[in-house]
């Protein structure tokens, strides 16, 4: 199963993001959408798992869940905005990735038996940072996760 990972679009969905994530599975968008129309152009794409960030706090994006849990392809994926907020033991909750958002630096990090992804930001430049989204492709019990840079 391939499954797209966005972050941070802060109401900017560049045809760039659209174009990669053609013929994923499943949309994990980890908040800071900032437009409710961006969640609509993504469920045209593939299904949608999205929550809020710190910049959905009014409108319809303020109605999206802080935190979310999903079973993709037997994968139990723990979705916050901001990684540092985390309240839970994914090792102890059967957890195998955390997606997160929020920082704008994509990273991939492997810790006591998870992974701990952010795609990075999808939207406006913001510092010298790279504009990002990521990818999880599962099958059976391998997850190999990836980041691409859009421009």
């Amino acid at each position: 199963m391939k499954i797209g990972v966005i972050s941070d679009t802060h109401g900017l969905l560049r045809t760039e993001a659209v174009e990669a994530l053609l013929g994923v599975e499943h949309i994990l968008h980890a908040g800071d959408v900032g437009d409710p129309a961006i969640l609509d152009q993504l469920q045209q794409l593939a299904p949608l798992t999205a929550i809020r960030g710190n910049v959905d706090n009014s409108g319809a994006c303020s109605q999206l869940p802080e935190t979310e849990l999903v079973e993709l392809s037997g994968c139990s994926i723990y979705m916050l905005h901001d990684v540092h907020a985390l309240d839970l033991d994914p090792v102890a909750a059967g957890i195998q990735v955390v997606v997160s958002g929020h920082s704008h630096k994509p990273s991939i990090e492997w810790n006591k038996g998870v992974f701990y992804f952010n795609p990075g930001s999808a939207g406006p430049k913001r510092f010298s940072l790279p504009i990002s989204i990521g990818f999880l492709e599962i099958a059976g019990a391998r997850i190999e996760p990836r980041l691409k840079a859009l421009v």
